[in-house]
């Protein structure tokens, strides 16, 4: 049902290209045409000129490699800007054939090759063919594999601002993608040197443990005793090819991996790293033992369902099947936690062939259908209006943070993953994104920063969580798959907006002292972007990076790059593919150019989070020493499986 056509896909993208090289080629007459042949030998000259210099300062890099990549980098960008003041933008656009070649790659396949303007432009700008586009100065060499994070220094905000607005300023070709993968692998062997040093010492200290502390090296068990790191991370060790210990973790799964000895787990989070591991362990390798046990812990989780409203309690009990809310939110249902199970009960439904888990998790979007308001905002508690079947909402806060963000997200991905059928999940998410850029979408002073307020009382609080980062992604998704199409006014508004949003979650990391975003910023007054006293930590997140890889996938520019693998995403089926993007994703996938956005990250998070055992949170973004012994699971499981899958055509199955 989602698999494209591998071969159609080559041909787009050759008819892709030879229309760009027309469109430039007839773009070069006109320039020579109206400037005349003197200006174009000067421009050559130019371009020699620079790229002499970068020659000679290349010979040198082993010496000096920091001074001579930023010294590059200027000239480069010197160069560029000479060139427009000099020339002028190119006014004549080639237009033979292109609208039909757009629309064929851009619309129904989303093989976003080229940059994508925002602001109701047309398949055309689509293709890189608008106004303004100029050469893309950010490319570095390859990175060695003797490469020393050590010596890597945060380079600061307020750079990259031509992308400030949601704008795409630079034409994206197919020998600019070469040049990017070419990077993209010499970075790939630092991501699987990640995953391996994590990997070595989880398995001699805890191995069939739920965490390792990254410090200590104590093994703990606070997960219910489940294994939660090993099954959470079996995607991870299938994608980097790590075979040998895949299946040796799947041993383990086989033959002491049992859910008889657990109480009280969090459905939702159990759902999303227990679940959603076993399962995504089957579909890629195939394996009926990951299908057994996914489906024995589906059995007893599914019973959170039993409630007047259907709506699932956040807390069960795994012995008894007893169920609860949590008393610390006043025993109201959490709207993320209700609304993010749906990719994974409806996978276990088809492999199981038991509807039953499909239905009862489907419901819950019945309900909220319900009752969502006419702008689209939930709040994000919930509670039973009486025994009747039915849900009301409490209190009065709108999030696309915390305890709420990850329901508008699975919205939009249960529709894809229904194949684009199903319209009424559709429907909530646009609905819901006409009311956050009607009411919450904010830009700062004095840099105009984009961000998502929250909403308590009828009053913005003007602040974002790093959780809200995954929107970045979510809106250029929504975008491409916009049943109006991807030149319609509203799916160009969210594309603009998805790529707006991304820089400043950008920002959020460049402008700390280790590069490192804490758990939120606050917007106020002259201060635009603040840390906060009471939330400087970090715990390795990822919604910035699932933002970045989106972008990346679709509009093609390397800005948002990260790493590369040869086993190509082609190769992963569409559950495994939504799974691995889920709420608390992509970390690590951001590796993008030495100079550029998710490098830079990666690097400071090497330099300031790793240890002699993992790689630990940070009490304080703004204190390079603060590292705590802490790693999550899904830092194996969700960061860096997709780093090392960067390249690889993770939307195929949706077109």
């Amino acid at each position: 049902m989602y698999a494209g056509d591998a071969g159609d896909h080559g041909e787009l993208l050759a008819a892709a290209d030879h229309g760009k090289t027309m469109m430039m080629k007839r773009a070069k007459e006109k320039n020579e045409e109206k400037y005349g042949r003197q200006h174009h030998h000067e421009e050559d000259s130019m371009h020699n000129h620079f790229l002499d210099a970068m020659k000679n300062e290349l010979s040198n890099v082993k010496k000096k490699e920091g001074e001579i990549v930023e010294s590059m980098h200027h000239q480069f960008a010197q160069a560029v800007e000479t060139e427009r003041r000099g020339f002028g933008v190119l006014k004549d656009r080639a237009r033979a054939g292109l609208d039909n070649v757009a629309k064929k790659i851009v619309s129904p396949h989303l093989r976003g090759v080229a940059a994508v303007k925002g602001g109701g432009e047309t398949a055309e700008a689509a293709m890189g063919g608008g106004d303004n586009l100029q050469m893309y100065p950010y490319m570095t060499s390859p990175i060695s594999k003797e490469y020393d994070f050590s010596h890597y220094e945060p380079l600061g905000g307020n750079r990259f601002l031509e992308y400030k607005d949601g704008d795409s300023p630079y034409e994206i070709t197919s020998k600019l993608i070469e040049q990017s993968d070419e990077l993209a692998r010499s970075r790939r062997h630092h991501v699987l040197g990640a995953m391996k040093h994590v990997w070595k010492n989880y398995k001699e200290y805890a191995f069939g443990m739920d965490e390792l502390h990254p410090i200590s090296k104590k093994a703990t068990s606070n997960w219910g005793g489940m294994g939660t790191t090993l099954v959470d991370a079996l995607d991870t060790l299938w994608l980097m090819g790590m075979k040998d210990e895949f299946w040796e973790a799947r041993d383990w799964v086989r033959d002491h991996l049992t859910h008889d000895h657990v109480g009280s787990v969090s459905g939702f989070e159990t759902t999303i790293r227990s679940l959603g591991g076993l399962l995504s362990a089957y579909d890629l390798s195939g394996d009926e033992v990951f299908l057994k046990k996914a489906e024995e812990l589906g059995s007893r989780l599914v019973k959170a369902y039993d409630t007047p409203s259907g709506l699932p309690h956040g807390s069960v009990n795994l012995q008894t099947g007893k169920s609860n809310n949590f008393g610390w939110n006043g025993n109201n249902y959490i709207l993320a936690e209700v609304g993010t199970q749906q990719i994974e009960y409806r996978y276990l439904a088809r492999a199981t062939r038991k509807e039953e888990y499909a239905k009862k998790s489907e419901h819950v979007f019945d309900l909220l259908h319900d009752i969502q308001p006419s702008d689209g905002l939930l709040f994000q508690n919930l509670k039973d209006d009486g025994g009747g079947g039915k849900i009301k909402t409490s209190g009065s806060k709108v999030s696309f943070g915390a305890m709420s963000d990850s329901v508008y997200e699975y919205m939009l991905k249960v529709w894809v993953q229904g194949g684009r059928k199903e319209s009424m999940y559709r429907e909530m998410w646009d609905k819901s994104m006409q009311g956050m850029h009607d009411q919450l979408l904010q830009k700062c002073t004095p840099n105009g920063l984009s961000y998502i307020a929250d909403r308590q009382n009828d009053r913005l609080d003007r602040k974002m969580d790093h959780l809200v980062c995954f929107m970045g992604g979510a809106l250029a998704l929504g975008a491409y798959t916009d049943p109006r199409g991807l030149e319609s006014e509203r799916a160009q508004r969210d594309l603009r907006s998805a790529k707006a949003l991304t820089y400043t979650c950008y920002q959020m990391y460049a402008r700390t002292k280790t590069g490192i975003a804490p758990e939120f910023v606050q917007f106020s007054g002259g201060d635009d972007m603040v840390v906060p006293r009471s939330a400087p930590f970090y715990i390795l997140r990822p919604e910035t990076v699932e933002a970045f890889y989106y972008l990346s996938k679709l509009t093609g520019d390397p800005i948002y790059r990260v790493s590369y693998s040869d086993a190509g995403w082609f190769t992963v089926s569409f559950f495994c593919q939504l799974h691995l993007l889920k709420p608390n994703s992509l970390y690590f996938h951001t590796m993008c150019r030495q100079k550029e956005w998710g490098w830079e990250m990666f690097q400071s998070i090497e330099k300031y989070c790793k240890t002699k055992y993992g790689y630990g949170s940070l009490k304080d973004v703004n204190r390079p020493d603060s590292v705590e012994d802490r790693m999550e699971s899904f830092f194996l499981a969700e960061t860096l499986s997709i780093c090392i899958c960067y390249k690889t055509q993770i939307l195929k199955s949706i077109s």
